[in-house]
């Protein structure tokens, strides 16, 4: 019972962050709630014992990939984002609207077509150990994820490479 409390109070703080993160004027604050989106999900993931994956999820993304952010919008030029200013559009919202419906309509469509909707019920029943999660992040047959680890490696080794360039005076 109190795990899911806790679940529907970190729910509530991830989604209200996601949501002032999307409507926020200030591209700092978006940052931030950033940030506070990705440590929330950090706890779900402590909350169902994952804590190597929650360790990981604060190291990387809510201390990596937040820090990449703010330090790109730090190297923009501060009269550059004093000038820059959103004002709600109604055709803009709807287009995201519908944008988003598609993406739904087309996620359940496949879950549906897969039949991964009445399989989720079954794989939930069943708890995975660490050294299971272990050989499933760095193996290399199929469906395991050490090759796509790389790719992100060398896709953060471009994005460091191209904010030295962007950083550098000329």
């Amino acid at each position: 019972m109190g795990n899911i409390v806790v679940f529907g109070i970190i729910a509530v703080v991830i989604l209200g962050a996601a949501v002032l993160s999307v409507l926020t004027t200030s591209i700092m604050r978006a940052a931030t709630f950033l940030l506070v989106v990705l440590l929330g999900i950090a706890g779900l993931y402590f909350i169902l014992d994952y804590t190597f994956l929650g360790a990981a999820q604060i190291c990387v993304y809510a201390g990596g990939i937040t820090m990449v952010y703010i330090f790109a919008i730090q190297l923009v030029n501060k009269r550059t984002l004093q000038a820059v200013t959103e004002h709600f559009n109604v055709r803009r919202f709807l287009g995201g609207a519908f944008i988003a419906f598609v993406g739904l309509v087309t996620v359940v469509g496949v879950m549906l077509k897969n039949r991964l909707i009445n399989m989720s019920t079954r794989i939930i029943d069943k708890e995975f150990s660490m050294s299971d999660i272990g050989n499933a992040l760095m193996g290399s047959e199929k469906y395991q994820y050490v090759l796509p680890f790389e790719f992100i490696s060398v896709f953060l080794l471009a994005c460091i490479i191209g904010a030295i360039v962007i950083s550098r005076k000329e």
